[in-house]
């Protein structure tokens, strides 16, 4: 199976986060009728070449429409509820590490989707990450390298993690 066929792995979201994205985007969704008076009155102000507000107010509307697609697709998508134990990190695991061979030099975070870090007081590192891709699938005890951003190689070993109980 090539990495085109798998699945994308699922994002779990507590029943609050779910709700508080979905209240976001009705909101977003009951916010149209607004967006597209302030264009058209804008619009009516004259010449949209040198009309600021015009292009603010279109530039604003284009991003609603992508955060309501985003929103949209991440609800529709989303599994509420507890993750399932794993006995592998996975997305929606609260893992910890450590660092090179230093063991008192921890980090613990959530390995999840950006959505949910305004639902935790957790750090939150996304599975596309380089450090999420080199430890998707390690256990614990498993040590794994990935390259920083900034290009140096880091070793981190998994020490334990567990569901977000979010």
């Amino acid at each position: 199976m090539s990495s085109t066929d798998r699945e994308a792995p699922a994002t779990w979201l507590s029943q609050d986060a779910y709700d508080r994205l979905q209240a976001e985007l009705n909101e977003l969704i009951a916010a149209r009728p607004a967006m597209a008076a302030e264009i058209n009155a804008r619009r009516e102000e004259g010449d949209l070449r040198e009309n600021g507000g015009y292009h603010a107010a279109r530039e604003e509307q284009g991003k609603a429409e992508m955060r309501i697609r985003q929103l949209k697709e991440l609800l529709r998508t989303a599994q509420v509820g507890d993750a399932p134990k794993a006995d592998k990190v996975a997305p929606g695991t609260v893992v910890t590490i450590h660092f090179d061979d230093d063991t008192d030099d921890t980090e613990t975070f959530l390995l999840g989707s950006r959505e949910i870090s305004a639902t935790t007081d957790l750090t939150v590192y996304s599975p596309e990450s380089a450090l999420g891709q080199a430890i998707l699938g390690a256990g614990t005890g498993q040590t794994v390298t990935y390259t920083a951003p900034s290009g140096a190689d880091i070793k981190v070993t998994v020490v334990k993690f567990e569901p977000y109980g979010g």
